[in-house]
Order: C-alpha cells, then structure tokens, then sequence
C-alpha cells in the first residue's frame, strides 16, 4: 500500500497560496556554463591587476590577494620610463588607423555592394585573396619600400611607416560590402531622384544605416593597431617612436624578473581596449546579432 503524501502550499503572510515555481534546467545550465566561461576570462586580468599591486618580495609566493597592495610599480612605470611616450604613439597609430579603415573601407564596400561596372567581382576576389598571405611575407617588401622612400628619418614619415600597411583592410572592405548589399536599392534611387549627390547617399544615408557594421569594423581595427607588435617592431628605428607593444616587450627586458612593472604597463594598457569596448558596445552585440541572422 503506498502512502500519499500531502502537498503543502507556500503561503505568504496573508495566507494566500504561493503558485510553486518550477526550475528551469536548461536555462540554470546555461547560467552555470556563463559564470564558468566569465571565472576563465577574468581570471588572468585579474591575476595581472592583482600582481601589478604587489611588491616585489610577494611576486613570488604565489598568494592571489596582495598582503599589502602598494601603487609603486605603477609609479615607477609612469615616472621612470617612457610610457606615456609609447602610450602616446600607440593611441595615435590605432586612432588614424581606424578612422582610415571605416572611411576607405566602407566606400569601397559601398561602392562593390551598390554599382555595376566591368570587373567588379574579379575585383573584390582579389581583395579576398590578399587575407590568404601571411603578414609575415609582406614585412620584407614594406620595410624595402619605406626604407628606400626614407620615410623613418622624419617624424611624419615614421608614423606613417607603422601606419600604412592597417590603412585599409580588406576585412573590412568585405564586411562593409555584405552589410551595404542588404540596403535597398529603392532607398538609395529615391535619394538620387531628389538631386542628392553620390557621396551625399553615401554619407547620409548609407552610412548611418550601416553603423553596427562600423562598429564592430572599428573596435577590430583599434584593438589590431593597438596589440601590432611585428612590423613596428621592426619599422621602428628611433626609440622615440616606439608604440606599446613594442615598448613593453623591450621593457621587460630591461626589467628582467620585475613583474610587477610589467603587469602594471600591462594593466594600464588594457584601458583604451575597455573605453572603446564600452563605447561601442550595443552596436558590436547587434552587429554580431545581425550577421548571423544575415547567414
């Protein structure tokens, strides 16, 4: 014989019966699977943050927490360095770099989406096919160029040697394309109906429309420019010029086993990433939103 047992309600305090709530499993695991994948991505900042506030004798007794958080590696990297000089020059390589990408990018995405002409497609297949050839083999050729034009003996000349090759992406020029074909066309014909000049369409219409796209264009773009350690490392002969990476890595050198000044260049290198992250934000999620529903 088996005994049921009675079902007891919920009740609030005026005594009304509480309807039970039932749990979702799907949605608790995937709330689970997020705090795991957020613990394994913040983990390294954080241990890079927490490390840049320990003092030398804690580096290496391997606690997580700092026993007595001290602010003197940043002081040291500020005062004692030349930081803000790479800082400096990083911000300026990354910001022309990116503001070149959006404006070049999305006219030729602009014009390869919305006009017909001769050779169109073998156009864009050969822009495509620049994204199969390794940046390795294409630092020979550039430092040839900018070294026999003697673009690294002046100051515009040596920005501009670390800038040329992320002037325009072809990256960027697909993705601005694919984003400007799904524009109707009748939009941009009424437009050129009322008197509107091409550029006029595209600045004014088309752009805005598109601006998730740029979005998502731009904090790639920044964060490519702002990590590029090779061809600086490379083009740049005056220590004057030196961008971030480039700066940090020979710093590290210079430091030997003084982590604590590395995590502390580090720490403040990851700002700008995080205000432009924080910036565009909506538009990158509904760009990635839109380019998945787009297939």
């Amino acid at each position: 014989m088996t005994t049921t047992l009675p079902k007891t309600d919920v009740r609030d305090s005026s005594g009304t019966p509480r309807p039970r709530r039932r749990v979702n499993l799907p949605l608790l695991l995937a709330y689970l699977v997020l705090t795991v994948g957020i613990v394994v991505t913040l983990f390294p900042f954080m241990w890079m943050l927490l490390t840049s506030l320990k003092s030398f004798q804690e580096l290496f007794n391997l606690r997580f927490l700092p026993e007595a958080p001290t602010l003197d590696n940043y002081r040291q990297v500020l005062l004692e360095t030349k930081f803000i000089q790479w800082f400096a020059n990083s911000l300026l390589v990354a910001s022309v770099t990116t503001a070149s990408v959006l404006f070049f990018d999305s006219m030729v995405g602009y014009t390869l989406a919305k006009f017909d002409f001769p050779g169109k497609t073998l156009i864009f297949i050969l822009i495509l096919s620049t994204l199969m050839i390794p940046t390795e083999m294409l630092v020979i050729p550039w430092f040839v160029g900018v070294s026999d034009l003697h673009l690294t003996r002046s100051v515009p000349g040596a920005y501009f040697s670390i800038m040329f090759p992320g002037l325009m992406s072809a990256f960027g020029v697909f993705l601005m394309r694919q984003f400007f074909e799904t524009l109707p066309d009748d939009l941009l014909e009424a437009a050129r109906i009322d008197g509107m000049s091409e550029f006029g369409i595209f600045w004014r219409i088309a752009l805005p429309l598109v601006r998730p796209a740029l979005a998502s264009l731009a904090i790639f773009t920044f964060l490519g420019n702002w990590n590029a350690f090779l061809w600086p490392l490379i083009v740049i002969q005056n220590p004057e010029f030196r961008t971030l990476p480039v700066g940090t890595a020979l710093f590290n050198g210079e430091a030997g086993t003084q982590w604590g000044l590395i995590m502390a260049a580090s720490s403040l290198a990851v700002i700008p990433v995080l205000i432009v992250f924080a910036i565009f934000q909506k538009q990158i999620i509904e760009g990635i939103v839109l380019t998945g529903m787009k297939g």
